[in-house]
């Protein structure tokens, strides 16, 4: 245990997320995203849901504040007829943590899974809402004293 590290991260995702770099993404996926077959690095959180995940990455976290979308949605299919309460709860949390408004885009089903290929890793979540899968893009963190 460490101070100031939410115990929803785990020692793993920890270490992935100090290794990644201003523009790298990470995937929290859904329990119906395919993570395994589509992951560079597989992080298990199978017993947590997403927007849990990302309220405690996003205490260490932050999001690319050079493009105007730093996240990523999966798109629901035309024509599902789908809910997606969960993408406000996601709205909510980003706010919250970032003083973001609309960070959000929408990307079609298979560009989302060939982004999710190209991702530096996947959570595979124990979520169980539809269209839940989220893409982060990681930002810089400036040194306090050039502020």
């Amino acid at each position: 245990m460490l101070i100031g590290i939410p115990s929803k991260i785990s020692p793993e995702l920890l270490k992935v997320l100090m290794e990644m770099g201003h523009s790298d993404e990470i995937v929290l996926a859904d329990g119906n995203f395919p993570a395994a077959s589509h992951a560079q690095r597989l992080i298990r959180a199978d017993g947590h849901n997403v927007p849990e995940l990302l309220d405690a990455i996003l205490q260490l976290f932050p999001l690319d504040q050079y493009v105007p979308k730093p996240a990523a949605l999966m798109q629901v299919v035309p024509g599902d007829t789908a809910e997606t309460p969960i993408w406000e709860q996601y709205r909510s949390i980003i706010a919250k943590r970032t003083g973001l408004d609309t960070p959000l885009e929408e990307v079609e089903r298979f560009e989302f899974y060939e982004r999710a290929k190209k991702a530096y890793a996947i959570i595979a979540t124990g979520e169980n809402a539809l269209y839940a899968n989220l893409i982060l893009k990681k930002g810089v963190i400036a040194d306090a004293d050039s502020k």
